[in-house]
């Protein structure tokens, strides 16, 4: 009751206002639980590989952005934290207990698996013959591993050479470089049906 009068009050108030356009309040976002999400959603068809990224903060971030997005599991390979880990929940917000995840040591043998899985192996970096994601069209069905790597180093030459192909995100500027969560944001939301 005392929801819906907050909500009734706040959009009689944003016209008293004259608000341009009203923010929504958490309330109002139909956000399911983590045990309703964890049941109900549908596959995506898409993991996340993320090789020796060493930052908390950016595995909290691919976390949250993985649940985003709909990522049907993150492979945490090398030196990267895994949960629980205080860092990586302040950034991940949750998300790290309804993504699921695993550690792995070897993220050369981890492509095989997935390859024989059955998933298309994307190593995304720049390379001399990596697709630019603006000419990127996935298939319908098909199932994807993306491997993003480490801040300094990226995807590691081996893995490159392992996955099937390579993903460019196209940029101008001078940097020609994204900070890895960022990237994974990008190329997510290029991966969309």
């Amino acid at each position: 009751m005392f929801q819906s009068t907050k909500i009734i009050f706040l959009r009689e108030y944003s016209y008293l206002c004259r608000m341009k356009d009203r923010k929504l309040l958490n309330i109002e976002l139909g956000r399911l639980t983590p045990g309703e999400y964890r049941e109900t959603r549908a596959k995506s068809g898409i993991v996340l590989v993320l090789d020796n990224i060493r930052s908390a903060h950016n595995v909290g971030s691919a976390f949250r952005t993985s649940d985003a997005f709909g990522v049907d599991k993150i492979y945490l390979g090398g030196i990267c934290p895994v949960p629980p880990s205080p860092e990586l929940r302040k950034v991940a917000l949750g998300a790290e207990e309804v993504v699921p995840f695993e550690q792995v040591q070897d993220v050369v043998a981890l492509v095989h698996r997935l390859q024989a899985d059955g998933y298309t192996v994307i190593a995304v970096e720049q390379t001399v013959h990596s697709v630019k994601l603006d000419r990127f069209q996935p298939e319908p069905g098909r199932r994807y591993a993306l491997i993003f790597g480490n801040e300094v180093d990226g995807v590691q030459q081996a893995v490159v050479d392992a996955a099937d192909y390579a993903l460019e995100i196209p940029q101008r500027g001078t940097k020609h470089s994204l900070n890895v969560s960022v990237s994974i944001g990008v190329v997510l939301w290029g991966m969309r049906p």
